[in-house]
């Protein structure tokens, strides 16, 4: 995402919102300055509770290597809220990246130009925390 490797990123298909973290923000290295402001609220979040981010952020998401990728543009609302993961991304990236997910083997497939880019997910990865 951007120009860093996120290596715990949750695709979740039931939310509407990307989310990406203060701190992840901040481990990026990304100025608060190219932040635009944001005054959606949005709810489900935070259990019983509204909740409203502290800016929006427009970057790249890429998956693959080099020589065989795909690259869009989405915005992500940046919230100030401790969680496990880096980012979170959201039911439009599934079909914009055309995801083809397999619950069971913990990987996703995205098919691009040059065939099908794999993309295996980590029990362990999942549990560390940094």
């Amino acid at each position: 995402m951007g120009t860093t490797r996120l290596t715990k990123v949750l695709m979740d298909r039931g939310s509407g919102l990307n989310i990406l973290y203060a701190s992840t923000l901040n481990k990026m290295g990304i100025p608060w300055s190219s932040l635009c402001s944001s005054k959606a609220l949005f709810y489900g979040f935070v259990l019983g509770k509204e909740a409203m981010p502290l800016e929006r952020i427009r970057l790249n998401i890429t998956f693959g290597q080099l020589d065989n990728y795909c690259k869009k543009l989405f915005t992500f609302e940046v919230v100030d809220f401790l969680g496990i993961y880096h980012a979170l991304l959201n039911r439009p990236c599934f079909s914009m990246f055309m995801v083809v997910p397999n619950y069971t083997y913990l990987k996703i497939n995205i098919p691009v130009l040059k065939g099908v880019i794999t993309i295996e997910g980590s029990i362990e990865q999942a549990y560390y925390c940094d």
